[in-house]
């Protein structure tokens, strides 16, 4: 596996392996692997001829300074597991190769960015369209996967792709999950013991909401999810919504979308965490 640290050598790279008729799978991340990242690195392999992948901690997108200063980092690690992995190329810059200036542009791409994260983590959204976008005309790839985890983020990503109109490929990949239910994600390392052990009702408070659809409406089976999960010691729920899974409008009857999707943010005691699920 090669790793680069400066876009030249890597954009030197990717013109080579472009200019032999190979297909260019990207993987952005912020480091910290799991089996998550790994799941996106083999799915980039199967796609395409070979796989980039990014690890890059994004400050203009965490809007908790303390949030960006305790994100997980391990680059050695990290790149032991991608080239495990079969990964074909590290690009692992500094802040400053990403942004030699300030990057000041603002994205509106509507509605999609404007909730549930959108509204709890403001400038989140722009942060992250700035760095995906600025990683998608640095690697030039023709495909970029990405996890279903971050399931707002997805539909975000797409809607700026759009607008700039880049001929990137998103493709989205299921959630890759522990033994016991738990989304993989780099922030499970922040978890206390007793933390680890709340996490996973999450996930199995969710799973049971399903067949919860039949009898309550969706406004009453947030109420509902929303009890049981704070009645777990350590967990409390920021926002549970149920939503369009095109729009991410809200719904207020199942009628109201033929593709229904909870989405929820928990606090599992400092550890903010995500998760969603499908009601179709």
């Amino acid at each position: 596996m090669k790793i680069y640290k400066e876009i030249e050598g890597l954009q030197s790279f990717v013109a080579e392996q472009r200019a032999a008729g190979k297909r260019i799978g990207f993987v952005p991340t912020m480091g910290a692997l799991h089996a998550g990242h790994l799941s996106l690195v083999a799915r980039a392999l199967q796609s395409c001829d070979l796989c980039v992948v990014s690890v890059f901690v994004n400050p203009t997108q965490f809007n908790n300074p303390r949030d960006l200063e305790t994100y997980p980092r391990d680059l050695e690690a990290d790149a032991c597991l991608l080239e495990a992995a079969g990964a074909t190329a590290l690009f692992a810059p500094e802040v400053t190769t990403i942004y030699p200036e300030p990057d000041t542009r603002v994205f509106d791409v509507g509605a999609v960015a404007e909730v549930m994260e959108g509204a709890y983590r403001p400038g989140h959204f722009n942060g992250v369209m700035q760095v995906v976008s600025r990683l998608f005309d640095i690697v030039r790839p023709d495909c970029a996967f990405f996890g279903e985890k971050d399931f707002q983020q997805i539909a975000v990503i797409r809607a700026m792709a759009r607008q700039i109109a880049s001929p990137v490929e998103i493709i989205a990949c299921p959630i890759v999950r522990e033994e016991d239910g738990l989304a993989r994600s780099s922030r499970n390392l922040l978890l206390t013991p007793e933390g680890r052990a709340a996490a996973p009702s999450i996930y199995r408070i969710l799973s049971e909401s399903r067949g919860w659809v039949e009898t309550l409406s969706p406004q009453e089976l947030i109420a509902r999810v929303t009890e049981e999960i704070n009645a777990v010691p350590t967990l409390r729920v920021e926002y549970f919504d149920i939503v369009d899974t095109d729009s991410l409008q809200s719904i207020h009857s199942w009628v109201d979308s033929p593709r229904p999707h909870g989405c929820i943010t928990v606090y599992c005691g400092e550890v903010r965490l995500i998760d969603n699920i499908a009601y179709h």
